[in-house]
């Protein structure tokens, strides 16, 4: 196996860049995935060829089944999967530098033209400077969680579609004709069938534990997204509601035209429905002295 530090240095930067959920996928990843494709998996598939053995002299026979049974190893089946599977997070980690690089300087060119006070605060980030995902990060995490559900399964079905059934058993009979013989053909013997079946059983399943959480981040992330724009829109509406009754305190100069009696200010809900109701009741009460 090849060495995993400079894609596990690429991806651990995402984490400062992703939520909750992200980085439980990127746990997945590492533990599950590279951890074990690394430690594992390639000690177990590393004598598939080896270990291949089929009962016949004639040449190229045993190299044809082979190939026949297994078009592509399963390791380099799984680091394909899992390099094109990283792919869409790298790229957003791209373009999230490039956005938080962009607007930084803007904050710099304003501090510089203002001499040292800004009051427009930064957008994609906080005061403590992590990411806000937003605006076109937003867009941009989306779009690669997508991408991420797609090559998953897609690579699940794929695989599927070049080995075959899950299950390896431990001979089979080849027919390739040529160059084996045409009527009888090979009998084939795979090495440790059962340990190879737990494992490819074992990449299916993160692969499917990846795809819900990818799932669950989008999920997780429209949530966030409409409960933003509910307390957006609940600030809006106060901020309306503060200037249509900007003084609250006029009821009690209002009480002594009936008859002194105190008037208790009300929940701040109906502010709009009381500045409606107070303007009646002073169109009421002048029609009254007049």
């Amino acid at each position: 196996m090849g060495d995993w530090s400079y894609l596990s240095s690429l991806l651990d930067k995402v984490q400062s860049h992703s939520t909750v959920v992200g980085k439980i996928w990127m746990s997945v990843l590492f533990l599950f995935r590279i951890f074990v494709l690394g430690a594992a998996a390639d000690k177990v598939w590393g004598d598939e060829v080896s270990e291949f053995y089929c009962d016949t002299l004639e040449p190229g026979c045993e190299h044809a089944c082979y190939n026949w049974m297994f078009p592509i190893s399963y390791i380099h089946y799984w680091v394909l999967q899992i390099t094109f599977v990283s792919t869409p997070t790298l790229v957003y980690l791209g373009h999230a530098v490039h956005i938080i690089h962009k607007e930084k300087r803007m904050m710099e060119q304003l501090r510089d033209s203002t001499n040292g006070t800004v009051l427009k605060k930064p957008k994609y980030t906080d005061d403590r400077g992590k990411v806000k995902i937003k605006g076109i990060l937003f867009c941009t995490y989306m779009t690669q969680l997508l991408f991420k559900i797609f090559l998953e399964v897609g690579f699940s079905v794929g695989q599927f579609y070049i080995f075959g059934p899950v299950f390896i058993d431990l001979y089979f009979h080849c027919t390739m004709s040529p160059p084996c013989a045409r009527f009888s053909g090979a009998q084939c013997y795979i090495s440790r069938p059962t340990e190879k079946t737990i494992f490819i059983f074992f990449m299916l399943v993160v692969s499917g534990i990846s795809v819900l959480l990818n799932i669950l981040e989008i999920i997780y992330l429209l949530c966030n997204k409409r409960r933003a724009a509910r307390k957006q829109l609940l600030a809006q509406q106060r901020v309306l509601t503060s200037q249509q009754c900007p003084s609250i305190p006029a009821w009690g100069a209002r009480s002594s035209q009936y008859g002194d009696f105190p008037l208790l200010p009300l929940p701040a809900q109906g502010l709009t429905g009381l500045c409606t109701d107070d303007i009646h009741i002073d169109s009421v009460s002048k029609e009254k002295d007049n």
